[in-house]
């Protein structure tokens, strides 16, 4: 009895759990230069494309900083209110996702990628968000466009 309680309360807890991205939602743009160029470029795209960058986070840096070990890692933060807007006006809970936001990153294997959620999966779960809305289709035109041009190669 215990054992199937635990599996309930576990289950359940599991079922509860906000949505979080799975592999399927993570949009992945093999990279040609490293981290800090990948990032460079992918600042100038956004600064470049007329939006704002808010923030960078470098995560290798925090760890280091922490005593640990993580490969090169950095996550912008950046928008444009002409996009972000909308999706706060059907839903001000959007605002809880909203800057948009890519991670350029080192794998294990030493390749470097771009990745961001696909916007339609960010605020697919609330309420007034349409995944046909005209700011969804451009926030993620601008996305692959943005980390496209990050890539090089």
């Amino acid at each position: 009895m215990r054992k199937l309680l635990q599996a309930l309360v576990l289950g359940g807890a599991v079922w509860a759990a906000p949505g979080w991205a799975d592999d399927d939602d993570i949009v992945r743009v093999q990279a040609a230069g490293d981290v800090a160029a990948t990032m460079a470029a992918l600042e100038a795209a956004v600064e470049g494309a007329g939006a704002t960058v808010f923030a960078k986070v470098d995560h290798g840096a925090g760890a280091e900083g922490a005593g640990l070990e993580l490969g090169a890692s950095q996550l912008l933060i950046f928008g444009n209110p002409q996009l972000g807007t909308p999706a706060m006006q059907a839903n001000p809970l959007a605002g809880l996702y909203l800057p948009l936001k890519v991670l350029v990153y080192e794998d294990a294997g030493g390749q470097v990628w771009l990745a961001y959620e696909a916007p339609e999966e960010t605020l697919d779960d609330l309420e007034g968000i349409d995944d046909d809305a005209a700011y969804i289709g451009k926030m993620t035109g601008a996305l692959s466009k943005l980390t496209k041009k990050a890539a090089g190669g």
